[in-house]
């Protein structure tokens, strides 16, 4: 086992500029969001302080090393999830440096990552969805934007960062469309549907432009304060009229896009379909859904049918 110091957290810590340089080039290519190049520093800096405690640097570091680092992690208690996100983080890193000959052997190649349970995503049933829509006070300009914004959501299964980032140029109610920019800035057109637009449209006649106050925004879902609203707000908000409805499921910021896809899908709409709206660049990620429209199917013909 390798003798490890750890650095402690007083102490002075001045990350490895191939970091940056790593990060400035998946920004650049790769058009990744500021969350996710956040996740990818945290990982690799984590790692790079354990290495550092241990006597290596990063191009220094071996494929005995970064085991003994996962085996660690697991005696410590951390999630799978998290560690398989460390080893992706990792092996982006690692084969960049190799690209860049800074290496001439990638010490994670032969490492796997750890195998996860396939979780089926929380959603909520069609009722629930209602009761949550239903909830917002339109007399209130900040729950009318806030109906609008769910209305929204529920229509079109955006991201919630793509919603709270969504321009008026983005937006055309006369088409019924909306135009989003995800994950490496792939963009894509989604319906709206009736009753989304209908509240959009009384959103920006009765409450956007008390909550710009005078100001000149081109956001269409302002902040109280009239900028941007962060996805962090917007989630509470949803906690709000969750527990206003009295809905107990274990909601998350992704509730009703996992809602959107899941009820597309038990009222028979085409599996490639949902992909594209959801803006899944592969099939696999929107596959997963299957399993809550399958489940839901058996439940009503056990429900229904005479020999159920």
């Amino acid at each position: 086992m390798t003798e490890f110091n750890p650095i402690k957290p007083t102490e002075a810590y001045l990350s490895d500029p191939l970091i940056d340089i790593f990060l400035d080039e998946l920004w650049s290519n790769r058009g990744l969001s500021k969350n996710t190049l956040s996740a990818y520093r945290t990982d690799i800096c984590h790692f790079e302080r354990w290495a550092l405690g241990a006597g290596f640097s990063l191009v220094d570091v071996t494929q005995t090393l970064i085991r003994e680092y996962l085996d660690t992690r697991f005696t410590q208690g951390f999630a799978r999830t998290s560690s398989a996100r460390l080893v992706s983080s990792l092996r982006r890193f690692y084969g960049f440096l190799l690209v860049h000959k800074r290496i001439d052997i990638d010490p994670i190649a032969q490492i796997k990552s750890p195998k996860l349970a396939r979780k089926l995503p929380d959603s909520l049933s069609e009722a629930d969805v209602d009761n949550l829509l239903n909830e917002p006070n339109l007399d209130s300009p900040i729950e009318c934007r806030d109906k609008a914004m769910l209305e929204l959501l529920y229509a079109t299964g955006l991201r919630v960062t793509e919603l709270v980032s969504l321009t008026m140029e983005q937006l055309s109610l006369r088409q019924g469309l909306v135009r989003v920019v995800g994950k490496g800035d792939k963009e894509r057109l989604v319906p709206l549907g009736e009753l989304a637009v209908a509240e959009v449209e009384h959103y920006l006649v009765a409450a956007r432009g008390e909550l710009l106050k005078q100001k000149m925004s081109d956001v269409l879902f302002p902040s109280n304060r009239g900028k941007m609203m962060t996805r962090q707000t917007f989630w509470h908000r949803i906690k709000l009229y969750a527990l206003r409805a009295g809905i107990n499921t274990d909601l998350s910021p992704h509730t009703l896009r996992h809602a959107f896809a899941t009820h597309l899908l038990n009222h028979g709409a085409d599996l490639r379909v949902v992909q594209l709206l959801l803006g899944h660049s592969d099939l696999s990620t929107t596959q997963i859904y299957t399993h809550v429209a399958k489940a839901r199917l058996s439940q009503l013909h056990s429900e229904h049918h005479p020999r159920g």
